[in-house]
């Protein structure tokens, strides 16, 4: 059983359907196509020293949960490259961020902006001012990539950092706790 939505898209009913992707929507959804409107949606900055794993966690998960009222964005005050631990954990979930590169905060100055977030201590000593945010906020998080060990051990470091940015994001920005009230 099936049913049309105004995206065009079909939902499908059958329990062997359920959480199938079908290549046309992610393709849509790379595309932004179920997006709002991007000029009605609460641009979101995450900084983090290299822009290398938790601020572009940060961003997956904020623009796959809450698509619908937040674009998010990652830069770093020294921007490295994305580390690939932080692209694994994110596919184990479903979210695809091997498209994202590091990005220098310089890129966003000016930029009008609601949330500008630190999400380590450097970035928030480094950056504790950031031109064109409204609203500033920190949530320090462990570096996931001073980590040393097996596979398995860092993956079970990266995991539990994806878990914990996860549980912020939804207590900061879900649906009860909006930050900024207007």
């Amino acid at each position: 059983m099936s049913c049309s939505t105004n995206t065009g898209r079909t939902l499908r009913n059958d329990p062997a359907e359920a959480g199938k992707v079908s290549s046309r929507d992610r393709k849509m959804r790379k595309e932004g196509a179920f997006m709002k409107n991007e000029s009605t949606l609460k641009k979101v900055l995450f900084i983090c020293t290299h822009n290398s794993a938790r601020s572009h966690i940060a961003e997956g998960l904020m623009n796959a949960l809450y698509r619908d009222r937040y674009r998010a964005f990652s830069a770093g005050t020294e921007p490295s490259a994305v580390n690939p631990y932080a692209v694994r954990v994110m596919q184990e979930i479903g979210i695809d961020i091997s498209d994202h590169r590091s990005k220098s905060v310089d890129e966003f100055i000016n930029q009008d902006l609601d949330y500008v977030v630190t999400v380590c201590n450097h970035a928030k000593e480094s950056c504790p001012f950031f031109p064109g945010g409204r609203k500033s906020m920190h949530k320090g998080f462990q570096d996931p990539s001073s980590v040393t060990g097996t596979d398995e051990e860092k993956l079970a470091v990266f995991r539990r950092l994806r878990d914990e940015i996860r549980d912020w994001i939804e207590k900061t920005f879900g649906e009860k706790n909006c930050p900024l009230q207007e």
